[in-house]
């Protein structure tokens, strides 16, 4: 039996500033389409929340005060958002830029892990897009392999772009590996593997919470392994919270990494917000004396570091 024609594919939306061709994603929340821009003749890429969503007053205030937010956030490496609003069937909307590319997660799983001198790079890259973001206040929330996107910009590859700052997503209840589980509430509070201890627990976030997350993709960039050995989403929630994490020079048999780096990656990973790094531009600079080759960690002074782009 056929599938039924998705509502929007073929569609003009805006009076026909967008023209929908095909769907590139979709998730409980929604859906994420291809859509042409004739006037400025590019492609971008268009998010439409459920139109059942529209009920709720909280997500839609959220999603408004997140999408105003997000729309002001000029760093490099963040995805572009260009307007964003509400349908005539009620459906929130954001149109985003267009990346052509592959994800952090389907590369590492497609290629393998990655070397220093190629994941660290990427990772520089996200942490000094979420300064930007830290400092106006934005706690990304969900910080997992999916929303790093690599691209090609300029001539440069492995430009990465962080995608999906905390905006108000919904989906159903389900507890499988990389699912989004949600409070009594309905609000999204992060995916199991990639979660800090304070965001298991139901406690409030600060920008710390999101540099335990880029730790933990980190380690799983590096060795194709996260900090910790858990069988469903459960038991990493209770790891997160209880467990210290595997020294990263024991996760692969025969690999070895410098000393710094676990320095490093043991100060994000800590259990206590206040014992981490507290801003992405302080991992940032942490992970750029670990790419140079530096036993130790230099102090850091806020602002000093520039965005790293491409890889070295």
């Amino acid at each position: 039996m056929a599938r039924p024609q998705d509502p929007f594919i073929g569609r003009d939306i805006l009076n026909g500033q967008f023209q929908i061709l095909q769907k590139i994603g979709s998730g409980g929340m929604g859906s994420v389409y291809k859509a042409l821009q004739p006037a400025m003749n590019r492609m971008v890429a268009v998010k439409i929340l459920h139109p059942k969503l529209a009920n709720r007053k909280d997500l839609v205030s959220r999603f408004r005060r997140e999408a105003r937010a997000m729309s002001h956030l000029t760093h490099p490496n963040t995805v572009k958002v260009y307007l964003y609003g509400e349908l005539e069937d009620g459906s929130l909307y954001i149109v985003m830029e267009y990346l052509d590319g592959k994800n952090l997660n389907q590369t590492v799983r497609s290629e393998g892990p990655m070397p220093l001198q190629r994941g660290l790079p990427i990772l520089i890259q996200a942490s000094n897009a979420l300064e930007e973001a830290h400092r106006a206040g934005i706690i990304h929330r969900d910080l997992k392999p999916e929303n790093i996107f690599l691209s090609q910009q300029g001539g440069m590859k492995d430009y990465a772009k962080v995608l999906d700052f905390g905006l108000a997503k919904v989906t159903e209840r389900e507890m499988r590996p990389g699912s989004i589980i949600l409070t009594q509430e309905g609000m999204v509070f992060g995916t199991p593997e990639f979660m800090s201890p304070e965001q298991a627990q139901g406690k409030p976030l600060t920008p710390a919470s999101d540099i335990y997350s880029l730790a933990v993709i980190l380690s799983e960039v590096l060795t194709g392994k996260l900090p910790f050995d858990a069988k469903n989403p459960m038991e990493f929630i209770q790891l997160h919270v209880t467990a210290k994490p595997r020294p990263i020079n024991e996760r692969v048999p025969g690999k070895t990494f410098p000393p710094i780096l676990w320095t490093v990656l043991e100060k994000a990973l800590a259990k206590k917000a206040e014992d981490r790094y507290q801003m992405g531009g302080e991992l940032a600079h942490a992970l750029q004396a670990v790419l140079n080759g530096m036993t130790e960690v230099p102090p850091y002074q806020n602002g000093q570091n520039a965005p790293v782009l491409g890889a070295a």
